[in-house]
């Protein structure tokens, strides 16, 4: 059962009318269980709930096995529930059918294709006329500020480039729902600040359903609407708590009082999974 949202608000009717107007869909996930075969067999996750509402940027955060990317393969169709019932959009997701886009830990370009080629790869693959998918790509690249490197190799970008070239390779879809399975990960502090701040300014101005799993408590109260925390493996929904903070969101109010009494729920909630909440800090 999802756990206990914090605070409990109602929203005003005129904030409801926002959302069904926003290009993102709601996901919904009710008694999910996932259950690996084998000789035997493992739990992954079991009887968990979560609604993510139409253009809500929710974080997820766990200790391992507790089944993170499992509900992120779940929510783009690429793996089916043992038990339960997803849907996106008021109907259960099907990879490929271009609702969903996944940002993995590692970029995957191919090293032998330009940026905007690797962007463009997915329209290929679909048919898209070259002329519409060179043109979709690279106004890609533009609303991750990559523009300038359409022409270059993987093996002539950063790390923090080439996973901003992974983002615009999932928004070339337009997809309705962005799942984001901890790609700053690799990157160092300052690089992952500055993607944070693009990311949060990108949700912004598109308000596609967004859901983050992070291992950073302040990424993902910088970040997130709602941050979503799951037990120890079998993956459930231990807390939901709401991060009620204006943006955009710079270190200043990142580090406000209300922040801080965020970040401490979050904590908690992992330690009473005998979790050690004092390592899930900001990279060093």
């Amino acid at each position: 059962m999802e756990g206990t949202e914090v605070p409990v608000r109602r929203e005003p009717e005129s904030r409801k009318s926002d959302e069904r107007a926003v290009p993102g869909a709601a996901v919904s996930l009710r008694g999910i269980g996932l259950r690996f075969s084998g000789p035997r067999g493992l739990d992954a996750l079991h009887d968990l709930d979560l609604a993510v509402p139409a253009g809500n940027f929710t974080a997820v955060i766990g200790p391992n096995g507790s089944g993170k990317s499992t509900l992120l393969r779940i929510v783009a169709g690429l793996l089916a529930p043992t038990s339960g019932s997803v849907m996106v959009g008021g109907t259960p997701p099907r990879a490929g059918d271009g609702r969903v886009a996944v940002v993995f830990q590692q970029p995957r370009l191919v090293p032998w294709r330009t940026t905007l080629e690797n962007v463009a790869l997915p329209l290929e693959l679909a048919g898209v006329d070259p002329t519409d998918r060179r043109r979709r790509a690279g106004a890609a690249l533009e609303r991750v500020g990559l523009a300038q490197a359409a022409d270059r190799y993987p093996r002539e970008l950063s790390g923090g480039m080439q996973q901003r070239a992974a983002l615009a390779r999932a928004l070339t879809a337009d997809p309705q729902v962005l799942l984001l399975d901890e790609p700053f990960s690799s990157l160092d502090a300052l690089t992952r600040e500055a993607f944070d701040a693009q990311l949060e300014s990108l949700w912004v101005a598109e308000r596609r359903t967004v859901i983050l799993v992070t291992h950073l408590v302040g990424e993902a109260v910088r970040l997130a609407d709602r941050v979503a925390v799951l037990g120890r493996g079998p993956g459930r929904i231990v807390r939901v708590l709401q991060v009620d903070l204006p943006r955009p969101r710079t270190l200043v109010s990142a580090e406000d009082g209300r922040a801080a009494a965020i970040e401490h729920e979050i904590r908690s909630a992992l330690a009473s999974q005998n979790v050690d909440a004092a390592a899930w800090g900001d990279a060093a």
